[in-house]
């Protein structure tokens, strides 16, 4: 090799690897002005001697013939569509299909975000880039190679010798709401007409005749799946995305694995609610069989393959302004910014506020008072800002700065180590003090009931309730000279608050506004501990090697306990008697009995593995916890549905539903949302549907809930 050979495949190769390192890690370590200067000298290396480009340098991303029609190629492997579902009940129907062609074998799961973008297919043959085709019919689609070429993200030569023989890769071609946003902005600029949304726009850019007018536009490229391999490496879908990413071709963010399909469809339904995290389009997700064996036993219809699904939601839009933005002190002092818009209708209710989560989200929309946003609803439930309308931006509208000082007691905020998050320390803020007051008497903590918000507003402004102790030392005379409270009303509450004490330790835990510690967490340290003096002795690496725990919510834990906040905490309810043991619960109403120690279910994994999300998960946890009467007797419970899978269908008559699963789980048993043969019955009430039908397919046994309230020693 000659030396400008030599010198163009270094410079080459340096370019490659900087192209891995932005779109595939996240990670660039060079700026873009030092990426351009490469870039140029390369362009000017292969000017000079034009017998030494190669199709694969970087510089070759931009073609300057313009296209004819877009001839048409055959898919080495047919390239099916996916079947879809709307619904839990149809995705279910999946899985049981699943586990009837699949009867002896354990199946894990891969989940996905679907992207909404064009589907693609990629070819390389022997590492380099050399064809991409359109799902066209399926059996043949239109070659895009040469608009390919302008996606940045797409490597013209694969960065690992892995793979080196002939590679397809599936994938989605989309966009960034923050590239669209800008592109946008520069049409508008310009006196162009704006585009609408961003997968019309990559349809259309695509499919543009002259590449140069594709490479304009910032289109990115997600691999999701495997098409015609040689040479194969991975017996897995989870394997097989490592080694693209090791190839340097970007794949599918936030990919996750399942031992069990209920933990996927667990994880499909905490992971609408996050769909504010994300940069791109995602119109639902894609559960997956990983194993590829098992693909092959399940094999394909005419249309779609067996071993795939996608469980889509709808999504609803509108534009509306941003008139200000509020924040909201949490009960561990996380300040949330809270965007406050002019009402907009969509699917059928008044939007008027949304979150907007944290300073970094703020920030990296650039989302600024006076703004105009495109607000998104996703499955008619939890409205989210997408993105700026940036090229409708006036000249007036000032960058947003987060505040340095708490909102409520003007004391110095500071973001979390490591974290998005950013909280007021002061542990005697009256925000954080109401919000945990609020939390303490809430159903899945202490279920103190009548203790609204209103009251709680009250307690803390007049300085009757400073700390939790304060609650259980209120008398009827301090409460009936709050407002609209009579003589009987306070009575009930002192009644109410003092029924509170025997909770047990389990709904004591979760109470107390532990960071990280939500309802799940609290079950598992109160089967472990048993008592809140033996907890309190605990070191990190004991809470560490807890199954469920890990390095942070032990950490969390730690620092709860052992310092002077925590320890005061719990002296000060021991001093009004509140029972911090586990052989003490409630059941709902008109439930009553004895019997011995309870159980513990594990928590479903939060959609992201870092501390930033553990909060929010466990907050979400807390508000959908069961209700509990405080009326009903002090108990313990026995577990006596150890092992036993159960499922609830149907409209009950004496209790809700999340009442009934928790019971089950008090008495040790795991509450499904799935029917299976390993499914030890089904508690089935009126309208119990395909549930039902399922469990008398299958042979599992059918309880009324009657039936299943008589196994438990209730009475």
């Amino acid at each position: 090799m000659t030396t400008l050979a030599k010198q163009l495949e270094s410079l080459r190769n340096e370019i490659r690897e900087h192209d891995r390192r932005y779109y595939v890690e996240a990670a660039p370590s060079i700026s873009d002005l030092e990426y351009d200067k490469l870039m140029s000298r390369l362009n000017e290396l292969e000017r000079q001697h034009p017998d030494v480009v190669t199709p694969d340098s970087p510089t070759q991303r931009i073609g300057d013939k313009l296209l004819g029609d877009f001839a048409t190629a055959p898919h080495r492997v047919p390239m099916l569509s996916i079947e879809n579902t709307y619904n839990l009940g149809e995705l279910q129907e999946f899985s049981n299909r699943i586990q009837k062609n699949l009867p002896d074998a354990p199946v894990e799961w891969v989940v996905e975000p679907k992207v909404d973008g064009v589907a693609a297919s990629l070819i390389f043959q022997n590492g380099v880039f050399v064809q991409a085709l359109t799902r066209g019919n399926g059996q043949q689609g239109d070659d895009i190679t040469n608009n390919v070429r302008t996606i940045r993200d797409v490597p013209l030569r694969l960065t690992s010798d892995a793979l080196t023989e002939t590679l397809e890769v599936r994938g989605e071609i989309y966009m960034t709401n923050t590239d669209f946003a800008k592109l946008n902005e520069r049409q508008a600029a310009k006196g162009n007409a704006t585009f609408a949304n961003t997968r019309n726009l990559v349809a259309g850019s695509i499919k543009q005749l002259d590449p140069k007018i594709c490479a304009e536009r910032p289109l990115r490229f997600f691999a999701h799946s495997v098409g015609a391999v040689e040479g194969l490496h991975a017996d897995n879908e989870m394997d097989f995305l490592l080694e693209l990413q090791a190839a340097g071709i970007s794949v599918v963010p936030h990919v996750r694995q399942f031992q069990s399909f209920d933990a996927a469809v667990k994880y499909c339904e905490e992971f609408v609610e996050n769909l504010h995290c994300f940069d791109f389009e995602i119109d639902g997700l894609v559960l997956k069989v990983n194993r590829f064996v098992q693909r092959e036993q399940l094999g394909n219809t005419a249309k779609s393959p067996r071993w795939v699904v996608a469980y889509k939601f709808e999504k609803y839009e509108a534009v509306t302004k941003l008139k200000e933005i509020h924040f909201q002190v949490g009960k561990t002092g996380t300040v949330t910014p809270v965007a406050e818009l002019e009402p907009v209708l969509i699917a059928g209710t008044t939007v008027s506020r949304a979150s907007l989560h944290n300073a970094e989200e703020i920030e990296r929309k650039d989302i600024r008072v006076g703004d105009f946003v495109v607000v998104e609803k996703a499955g008619k439930i939890i409205p989210h800002v997408v993105r700026v309308e940036l090229h409708r931006r006036t000249k007036n509208v000032s960058e947003f700065h987060f505040p340095e000082h708490c909102p409520e007691c003007n004391e110095p905020l500071s973001k979390d180590e490591g974290g998005v998050y950013i909280r007021c320390t002061n542990i005697e803020c009256p925000a954080q003090l109401k919000e945990r007051i609020r939390f303490f008497a809430s159903r899945s903590a202490m279920n103190i009931d009548g203790l609204g918000d209103k009251i709680v507003e009250q307690l803390v402004n007049e300085k009757y309730v400073r700390t939790f102790g304060d609650l259980y030392r209120l008398t009827a005379e301090q409460l009936e000279k709050l407002e609209r409270m009579g003589k009987r009303s306070a009575e009930k509450l002192v009644a109410a608050i003092g029924e509170s004490k025997t909770r047990g330790l389990s709904r004591l835990l979760n109470a107390l506004s532990i960071r990280h510690v939500g309802a799940e967490t609290a079950d598992i340290l109160a089967k472990h501990f048993q008592d809140v003096d033996l907890l309190l002795r605990a070191e990190f690496a004991e809470l560490e090697q807890i199954d469920m725990i890990g390095p942070i919510v032990a950490e969390s834990i730690t620092e709860f306990f052992k310092g002077s906040h925590g320890n005061a905490v719990v002296e000060d309810l021991k001093s009004v008697g509140v029972v911090m043991t586990v052989a003490a619960s409630s059941l709902p109403q008109n439930l009553t009995g004895k019997t011995q120690t309870s159980s513990v279910s594990k928590p479903t994994p939060s959609l992201f593995d870092d501390e930033t999300n553990v909060e929010s998960h466990e907050q979400k946890q807390e508000q959908s916890t069961t209700n509990r009467s405080p009326n009903a007797e002090s108990i313990a419970f026995e577990p006596i549905l150890a092992g036993k899978t159960i499922v609830v269908t149907g409209k009950l008559e004496r209790l809700k539903r999340d009442e009934i699963e928790r019971l089950i789980k008090d008495f040790g048993g795991h509450a499904s949302s799935s029917i299976s043969k390993k499914t030890a019955f089904v508690v089935a009430g009126e309208d119990a549907g395909s549930k039902l039908a399922k469990a008398k397919e299958i042979g599992v046994q059918i309880v009324s809930e009657r039936e299943f309230l008589a196994m438990l020693p209730l009475e």
